[in-house]
C-alpha cells in the first residue's frame, strides 16, 4: 500500500498550490486559521498556576477538526506547515496537541514562498515545533487578555459600557490624540524669504536664486520690514559668482519592502488602506492562479521587517535587468541592505519568488488590487538591484556688499534604477546657464514672499505605521489589525485619508494617561514588545514576563479603582453644522450603543435623533437633498439620498462638489477613475492635478 503523506496549512488557497507542487503520495488540508484559543466569555487565563492559559477547541471549527483527526489517523507522516511566524508556530503548536502529535518530532515545516523551489526547500527541512516561537505568541496572547478583561470594565463603570481597552490599541490611540492637540496648540510664526532672478553675462537667460544670509552667515528674515530692508540693498548692489561648485551627485535605490515599507507605499502610492494591502499581499503569497502556469505564489512571506535577499533571488534580478535594460543598469556588485537593529532576520524582504514574471505578464490572472500590488512589488525589488541614479549639479554662491544668495541646479545624467521605480520623484530641476566663478551676474528682479511655519500633520495610515514602527509599537504583523480595531471601537476615525480621534477616543485617552500612564507609555510598550522577542529568541522566560507585568498592572488597577471611586467621565457631544429639521436647534454627534448618532442639543424638550450620515457635497437629482456615503451589509461603500425610503436614488459612483459646467441647473458631477462626468448631458473632464 502507498504511503500517504498530510500536510497542514492554513488556507484552502495555499493548501491548493502547495498541494499541486508536491504531487502524489501527499495530500494537503487546511486548517482555516486558529482551531484552538482562549476562551471568548471568561479570562481563560489561570493567574495563581503560573498564568496557565486554558485554551478550547474553537466551537465552528468543529467539522474542520473533526476532518483532520481523520485524515492524521489515515496519513502515515503529519507535517505542520503553519504560516512561518509566531502566529503560524502556535497554530501548528495546536494542532499537534489536538492531532495527538508528537511536537519534539520533525513535523514542522515552513514554506517562505509557495513556488516549486519553495515548497521543495521547506519539506526538505523539517523541524521540531519551535516553543520559544510558541510561547512568544502565548505571553501576547495573555498580555493582551489580561489588559483587556482587567481594563475593560473598569471602562465600563467610568465611561460607558460596550467599551474595551488594548495593551497595544491604547498606546496607538493616544498617539493619535497626542498629535492632534500639538496641531491644535500650534501658533503659527511668520517668516519671509527673498526671491531673486538673475542672469550672467553673456547670457540673457534668467535663473533663480535665494536670500542665504549676511557676512557669509545665514540669516532668517522675519518679518516685511526685514525682507524689504534686503530687497531694496539688493538693487543697489553689483553682484558676481563668488563661488561655483559643479559636481555629480548620485541616488541609490530604496530597499525591497519590509511589512511597514509595503503598507506605508501602498497607502501613498495606491491609496490603500492597510487591512486591503495585507489582504491582496496574503493572496499574492498564498497562490494565484496564472494563465499558462498554474497556482503559483507570486511573493514571498508579506510578514518581514528585514531586508534580506537570497544570492539566487538576486542573480534572477540580474538576468532580467540585463536583458530589459542593458548591462549598464546593474550595479558594479550586487547591492546589500542593512537591516534594522532589532529586526527579525527569519525570513527575506518582500520580494516577488520569480523575478522574471512581470506584472504585465501575470496582469490578466490577477485581481485589480492583486496586480497593483504585485506591481509596486516587483518594481520596488527590481529597482533595488539597479544602478544608482546620476544627476551632474552646480552650485552657486552669489555676493555683493555683503549679502549672499544661493542657487543651485541639476540635469539627469544616467536614470539608473529611476527608470523603474522611484520612491520620492525629485523636484523639477532648475536650469542654471553656464557662470564663471568670480565673473558678473546681474539682478533683474526680487521679491519678498510671506510664511507661516506649519503643525505637523495628521497621521495618513502610511505615517502612522511608520510612527508605529519608529517607537517600537507592535511588529508588521500587527499594524493592520491594530488600526482596524481603534477606528471599529470609534476611538479614532477617518477624515479623508487621514486619522483622527474621536470625542470618546480622547476621553479614555486621558482617563488611561491619569491613572494608568505607564501603560499608555510608548516606551514601556516597546519594552514589552523586546520582551517578547527576547522569549522567541530563548534569552527571556516567559512566565517571569507575565509575572513581572502582573503584580504592577493588578495593584495600578487596585489603586485606580480607590481613586476613582464615584467619578464618571462624560463623552462631549460633538458640534456640527447640521440644524434639527423639528425645533431648529443645533445636532451634535453623541455615542450611543450602536456608535455614533446625531441628536437634537433640544433634548429632553425634542428628542429627534438620526443616524449618522457623511454628505458628499452632491445634491440626489431626483429629490435635491443630499447625497450621503453609506455602508451595505458586506461593507461595501455605495451613494444614496439621505431623504431614503421615500427618495429611492443609489449610485456606485462617487458624487462630489462640482457642477456640471453644461447644465444650467447645477447638476451634480461623479468621479470614476481620474475623470469627472455628469450622467444627465455626458459631459466629462480629467481631474486636475492640484
Amino acid at each position: 500500500m502507498a504511503k500517504t503523506n498530510l500536510v497542514i496549512v492554513e488556507s484552502p488557497s495555499k493548501a491548493k498550490t502547495v498541494e499541486k507542487y508536491l504531487g502524489s503520495g501527499y495530500k494537503v488540508a487546511a486548517s482555516m486559521g486558529h482551531i484552538r484559543d482562549l476562551q471568548k466569555s471568561k479570562l481563560s487565563v489561570d493567574i495563581d498556576n503560573d498564568f496557565e492559559p486554558v485554551y478550547v477547541e474553537d466551537p465552528g471549527k468543529k467539522d474542520v477538526i473533526e476532518s483532520l483527526k481523520k485524515a492524521a489517523d489515515k496519513a502515515d507522516k503529519v507535517y505542520l506547515a503553519g504560516d512561518p511566524d509566531r502566529e503560524g508556530e502556535a497554530i501548528s503548536w495546536h494542532l499537534a496537541h489536538i492531532l495527538g502529535i508528537d511536537e519534539k518530532s520533525p513535523v514542522r515545516v515552513t514554506f517562505n514562498e509557495i513556488t516549486k523551489t519553495g515548497v521543495a526547500e521547506g519539506m526538505a527541512h523539517p523541524r521540531p515545533i519551535d516553543l520559544d516561537l510558541v510561547n512568544a505568541q502565548q505571553t501576547r496572547r495573555i498580555l493582551d487578555r489580561i489588559v483587556g478583561y482587567k481594563l475593560s470594565p473598569f471602562l465600563w463603570r467610568k465611561v460607558k459600557r460596550g467599551l474595551s481597552a488594548g495593551r497595544v490599541q491604547s498606546v496607538a490611540v493616544k498617539m493619535i490624540v497626542d498629535r492632534e492637540r500639538e496641531i491644535n496648540a500650534f501658533k503659527p510664526e511668520e517668516y519671509w524669504s527673498a526671491e531673486a532672478k538673475f542672469t550672467a553675462p553673456p547670457s540673457r537667460k534668467q535663473f533663480e536664486a535665494q536670500f542665504y544670509g549676511m557676512n557669509g552667515k545665514k540669516t532668517a528674515l522675519k518679518n516685511k520690514e526685514e525682507a524689504d530692508k534686503i530687497i531694496a540693498q539688493s538693487k543697489e548692489t553689483k553682484f558676481i559668482a563668488k563661488k561655483v561648485k559643479k559636481s555629480v551627485r548620485k541616488k541609490n535605490p530604496a530597499p525591497p519592502f519590509t511589512t511597514s515599507t509595503m503598507q506605508q507605499e501602498a497607502s501613498k502610492k495606491l491609496g490603500f488602506q492597510t487591512q486591503r494591502t495585507m489582504r491582496a499581499a496574503q493572496q499574492l503569497y498564498e497562490g494565484v492562479e496564472v494563465e499558462g502556469i498554474g497556482a503559483v505564489g507570486l511573493i514571498t512571506y508579506m510578514r518581514t521587517d528585514s531586508l534580506r535577499v537570497s544570492a539566487e533571488a538576486q542573480r534572477a534580478a540580474a538576468e532580467y535587468i540585463e536583458s530589459a535594460f542593458g548591462r549598464e543598469y546593474l550595479p558594479a556588485k550586487p547591492p546589500v541592505y542593512r537591516t534594522k537593529k532589532n529586526a527579525q532576520d527569519a525570513h527575506e524582504a518582500i520580494r516577488p519568488s520569480t523575478p522574471s514574471l512581470s506584472p504585465a505578464k501575470v496582469k490578466d490572472s490577477l485581481t485589480p488590487d492583486q496586480f497593483k500590488l504585485y506591481k509596486l512589488i516587483w518594481e520596488r525589488f527590481i529597482a533595488s538591484q539597479m544602478a544608482n541614479e546620476e544627476f551632474d549639479t552646480v552650485s552657486v554662491d552669489i555676493e555683493g556688499s555683503g549679502i549672499m544668495y544661493k542657487a543651485s541646479g541639476y540635469s539627469v545624467k544616467f536614470k539608473g534604477f529611476a527608470v523603474l521605480y522611484e520612491e520620492t520623484k525629485e523636484e523639477a530641476a532648475k536650469e542654471i546657464p553656464p557662470i564663471n566663478e568670480g565673473g558678473e551676474v546681474v539682478l533683474k528682479a526680487v521679491e519678498g514672499k510671506q510664511h507661516f511655519t506649519q503643525p505637523p500633520p495628521r497621521y495618513t495610515e502610511g505615517s502612522f505605521i511608520k510612527a508605529l514602527e519608529e517607537n517600537g509599537i507592535g511588529r508588521p504583523s500587527t499594524y493592520a489589525p491594530t488600526i482596524s480595531t481603534i477606528v471599529n471601537r470609534m476611538y479614532i476615525e477617518r477624515d479623508g485619508k487621514t486619522l483622527k480621534p474621536t470625542g470618546l477616543g480622547e476621553v479614555i485617552t486621558d482617563l488611561l494617561s491619569e491613572y494608568f500612564s505607564k501603560y499608555v507609555d510608548t516606551g514601556f510598550t516597546a519594552a514589552m514588545e523586546d520582551d517578547l522577542d527576547r522569549i522567541e529568541t530563548g534569552e527571556r522566560e516567559w512566565h517571569n514576563t507575565l509575572k513581572d507585568f502582573y503584580g504592577d498592572f493588578s495593584d495600578t488597577l487596585s489603586s485606580a479603582e480607590k481613586e476613582t471611586e464615584g467619578k464618571y467621565f462624560k463623552v462631549p457631544a460633538e458640534e456640527t453644522d447640521e440644524v434639527c429639521e423639528i425645533c431648529g436647534k443645533p445636532m451634535a454627534i453623541k455615542f450611543g450603543r450602536f456608535g455614533r448618532f446625531l441628536a437634537c442639543t433640544g433634548f429632553p424638550e425634542c428628542n429627534n435623533a438620526r443616524r449618522l450620515v457623511k454628505p458628499t457635497g452632491g445634491i440626489c437629482p431626483k429629490c435635491g437633498k443630499k447625497i450621503v456615503a453609506k455602508k451595505s451589509k458586506k461593507g461595501k461603500k455605495f451613494y444614496g439620498c439621505e431623504g431614503y425610503p421615500e427618495c429611492d436614488f443609489v449610485t456606485w459612483d462617487t458624487p462630489v462638489a462640482d457642477k456640471c459646467p453644461n447644465c444650467k441647473d447645477g447638476t451634480t458631477m461623479y468621479k470614476k477613475g481620474s475623470k469627472l462626468f455628469c450622467t444627465k448631458c455626458g459631459y466629462s473632464e480629467t481631474i486636475k492635478k492640484n
